[in-house]
């Protein structure tokens, strides 16, 4: 899928995710699986915070004012706001309960955070990214490619 140069580092840091998320929706419900496969996830959701904040505050921001008369960028903005709390929500409910005494994570859990990552990938690049694209202006989406990390540009991209 052709993506607008200044989106690819952050459509690049979706490659593992999906790699990841898929993997723990086929996990085994073996302790050992399901231990590998969580802290995977966890892990990379948590290294993945940047990544959430360009979303949540530049692009949701910048896509804000068309959200009282364009209804694809009102619900681009509701699914990408609800997802990100279900992922956070999810893993702050099983950090708790393993506070709380409970130590391991079910398969269930697993599979649960694992569909949760891949559908919200998919949705980034398939409805909001594609939104990102039809909505923002070029000197927009420059702001988004300068505030991606720099470990996720390609030398060869000189914006």
């Amino acid at each position: 899928m052709k993506r607008a140069n200044q989106l690819q580092p952050l459509s690049r840091q979706h490659h593992l995710g999906l790699n990841l998320s898929r993997h723990a929706k086929e996990s085994l419900d073996e302790p050992k699986e399901i231990a590998k496969h969580w802290d995977n996830l966890t892990s990379y959701i948590n290294d993945m915070a940047y990544h959430f904040q360009i979303e949540d505050n530049l692009i949701a921001n910048a896509l804000e004012p068309y959200r009282a008369t364009e209804s694809d960028v009102a619900s681009v903005l509701n699914t990408l706001d609800g997802q990100h709390k279900q992922l956070h929500q999810l893993i702050n409910m099983v950090e708790q309960s393993q506070k709380s005494g409970n130590k391991e994570v079910s398969v269930a859990q697993v599979h649960e955070l694992g569909t949760l990552l891949y559908d919200h990938i998919r949705f980034e690049e398939r409805e909001l990214y594609p939104t990102v694209e039809k909505y923002l202006s070029e000197a927009e989406l420059d702001a988004v490619y300068e505030a991606s990390p720099d470990s996720i540009k390609r030398p060869d991209e000189s914006r």
